[in-house]
């Protein structure tokens, strides 16, 4: 298995591939709910996204892939948030233009997180053996949405507060024409929900998780095993997936031929 090499084309594809699902979500809120909160600003090469407070969707994406940034985008890019009384979050590509990093740096921000962008090839053709007993996997159509919602925020809770703002975003997400869902079960029972997003030939594999009583139970190495087959069918020559350096997550998506591309930087600052 030939693993893909990093260079910036690559990176920009990647970065762009995650942003764009999260406008394309964010575009899907404000069309369906007119005079809704969210919003997008396309600034240096990448967009900075609002969903809301207390959305993980809630940050800069992309940012200086095609360049150096100007002092005038980075001050666009915090009238953004400020404007919204929201502080400045930025998922920070290793392979981004050194302008950003010292705007970054003459602006006092602060690293709050890093995240490991993983990557393997997609290949047609290739084998997956089938789920744990009594897992299954479904793809949701629309009568399913609203219990993917669901479940995959429950999922979550650890991380981040089930809000009736949440929930909605994700709804939003779920609807987008790029994005595929798939809720999991453990003998018949919703165990789990994941996210496929294709985009520009990538394949991204996000918003998994599994309910605390469904875990180590192989719900979320069939739900990689059920995206991935999507994923080579739908011409995609690369998947990622993203989780936190030393994980749990992470451990279950390496044994699955995922290899670490780089890593990101979160840089945040309250206005």
């Amino acid at each position: 298995m030939n693993h893909p090499h990093l260079d910036l084309d690559l990176a920009r594809r990647i970065e762009l591939a995650e942003a764009l699902a999260a406008v394309e979500g964010a575009e899907t809120y404000t069309r369906l709910r007119p005079g809704s909160f969210a919003a997008v600003e396309e600034i240096a090469g990448g967009f900075a996204i609002y969903c809301g407070a207390t959305s993980p969707i809630t940050q800069a994406v992309g940012l200086g892939l095609d360049g150096p940034v100007s002092e005038e985008e980075f001050d666009r890019l915090e009238e953004f948030y400020r404007s919204r009384s929201e502080p400045v979050r930025v998922e920070t590509c290793p392979l981004a233009d050194p302008s950003l990093i010292e705007h970054f740096g003459k602006r006092s921000y602060r690293v709050t997180e890093f995240t490991n962008v993983m990557a393997r090839p997609v290949e047609k053709g290739e084998k997956w053996p089938a789920p744990s007993p009594g897992v299954t996997i479904e793809k949701c159509g629309p009568e399913l949405i609203e219990l993917w919602t669901m479940t995959v925020s429950q999922g979550f809770a650890e991380q981040f507060a089930v809000t009736q703002e949440l929930l909605d975003v994700m709804h939003m997400f779920a609807l987008g024409s790029g994005s595929e869902c798939y809720v999991a079960r453990v003998d018949g029972k919703v165990a789990g929900g994941a996210t496929l997003s294709v985009r520009s030939r990538v394949a991204g594999l996000f918003g998994a998780s599994t309910l605390p009583a469904f875990r180590n139970r192989g719900v979320q190495t069939a739900l990689l095993h059920t995206r991935l087959a999507r994923a080579a069918a739908s011409g995609c020559d690369v998947a990622v997936s993203l989780a936190r350096p030393g994980s749990v997550s992470q451990r279950n998506i390496v044994r699955q031929d995922f290899r670490v591309l780089y890593t990101r930087v979160k840089f945040e600052k309250d206005l």
